[in-house]
């Protein structure tokens, strides 16, 4: 992985890279704002050569046997867990600002998919129904769509696209990455993994929306798993519609945390800190909206405040949990909606300010603003950026009634030590997973997806290996015979009205 030289823009196919010559751009730090490397969007005549040759390799690996899939997966995944990944997450940090901690962190829990998605696939081939007619077998039976297109995001580049291409390569398809422009160099990287895959059957196209438009539209794709905004996820729903095309697509959200008279508020204080500042807030389930009740919110927000007063600032290659953010739209986002809120009554407990001792670079300080009111910005959009904007509430009802007004619905976090509340709070929230005491976790087992504008279908689980396969029933007659209900009728299957017969 060392010798992949970031200087020479590349795209990967057929199992090696190859020179890449659509439009250059260069790959800044938003830390440093320093050159990283270069890299070029695909042409329409290198997208078809990897349509051509992807579609090729994938009729073999879908005529491919359950197990041998399955073996070729697990090699993928001892990849993952053998390699020297610090060079990947070196550049994943330099490209996009995340703490080199969970830069390396991500790349090395990837191998858990692809063993999970192996086994599932050898496990779970389709169903034997019960007959509806005697001498008759009767069953689904589930077959690969053919190849699969991957929109990838920048804040988890390699993880998200490891999930949805795990799933959909044991599924029997072949897999085109489109990474996200931030992160591409890192993807490339990665790439390294799929060495043992057959030649052709993974590849990894660089560029913009226009790459992407291109791959939905072919004709020879068939199946989109996409990762980013409302705005870009619906227009990507729109285009896989259009093409009758299966869609996961994940839009992010503008998560909510209860915080309930029952919370256990160290441990509260403590998770609400990872839950809205991890990677600054650039986390698609990151809790952005906190409803604390009354009775606990000063208490909570002193320790919130003691707690996030810990966190470093700083270049993710250094000792600091807060880097930059991806870009100075982002940023620039982050500052009109605190300031909204700013204008509009909220009060800065912490932070609402780009740091002094950061001269360069995208970084905004982790933010606290309490007083917030459904009015504001911040309660609206998806900020994505490091702030907690905490609404005090009355009660734990009204906590839930506020956490669901809104058009998101990926995930919502609840702190309390009441069965009862977590237990109620699981079933009325509006929210496609819930976190009782510990927000963020995924497994590969259960379905991670949201609801609203915050998605649709769901990756991980058997539902994500689902949306990259089709079923197809069988009825398979082993002892043919003429069955009574063919034609012609029998005379007696008609009625007589008026010296007419009727069926």
């Amino acid at each position: 992985m060392t010798d992949f030289d970031l200087n020479k823009p590349v795209y990967f196919a057929d199992g090696t890279f190859k020179p890449a010559s659509g439009g250059m751009q260069n790959v800044i730090d938003p830390a440093t704002l320093e050159k990283v490397g270069v890299i070029a969007g695909a042409t329409p005549e290198e997208i078809g050569a990897v349509l051509t040759s992807v579609t090729a390799a994938q009729r073999h690996w879908g005529r491919l046997d359950a197990k041998t899939r399955a073996t070729a997966l697990h090699r993928i995944a001892n990849r993952i867990e053998a390699a020297d990944m610090r060079y990947c997450a070196e550049i994943m940090s330099r490209e996009m600002g995340k703490p080199y901690p969970e830069a390396i962190g991500e790349v090395a829990n990837c191998a858990g998919a692809f063993r999970y998605f192996a086994e599932m696939a050898r496990d779970d081939g389709g169903k034997v129904a019960g007959t509806t007619q005697a001498g008759s077998f009767q069953y689904a039976r589930y077959e690969p769509l053919g190849v699969s297109v991957h929109i990838m995001p920048f804040n988890f580049p390699i993880l998200l696209m490891c999930w949805t291409v795990a799933a959909s390569l044991a599924a029997g398809n072949g897999c085109i990455i489109k990474p996200a422009e931030a992160t591409t160099l890192s993807t490339l990287i990665f790439m390294d993994v799929f060495a043992d895959l057959p030649e052709g059957l993974v590849a990894c196209l660089p560029g913009g929306g226009d790459v992407g438009q291109a791959l939905i539209q072919s004709p020879q794709t068939h199946a989109i798993a996409f990762t980013g905004s409302v705005p870009v996820g619906k227009v990507v729903a729109m285009a896989a519609a259009g093409e009758m095309k299966p869609a996961v697509i994940e839009a992010g959200g503008s998560d909510p945390m209860i915080v309930s008279a029952n919370a256990p508020l160290d441990v509260a204080a403590a998770g609400a800190v990872t839950a809205a500042f991890h990677m600054s807030g650039q986390v698609c389930t990151s809790a952005e909206r906190f409803y604390v009740v009354d009775e606990v919110h000063d208490a909570f927000i002193e320790k919130f405040a003691a707690e996030t007063k810990r966190l470093r600032i700083g270049n993710g290659l250094t000792k600091a949990e807060i880097g930059p953010l991806v870009s100075k739209a982002a940023r620039d986002k982050v500052v009109r909606l605190v300031k909204d809120a700013l204008d509009k009554g909220a009060k800065a407990v912490t932070g609402a300010k780009i740091p002094v001792d950061q001269p360069l670079g995208w970084f905004y300080e982790p933010t606290i603003l309490t007083g917030c009111t459904p009015e504001m910005d911040i309660l609206k959009e998806e900020c994505f950026g490091p702030v907690a904007a905490v609404c005090r509430v009355p009660d734990f009802d009204t906590a839930i009634k506020m956490a669901n007004d809104s058009p998101f619905g990926l995930g919502a976090s609840v702190f309390t030590t009441s069965l009862e509340e977590a237990m109620e709070a699981s079933e009325r929230l509006e929210a496609g997973m819930v976190w009782v005491n510990n927000p963020l976790i995924d497994n590969d087992a259960l379905p991670f997806g949201g609801w609203k504008k915050s998605g649709i279908g769901r990756e991980l689980s058997r539902l994500g290996l689902d949306t990259f396969r089709r079923s197809k029933m069988v009825i398979v007659d082993h002892k043919p015979v003429r069955q009574d209900w063919w034609y012609p009728y029998p005379d007696d299957w008609f009625f007589e009205t008026g010296g007419r017969k009727h069926v």
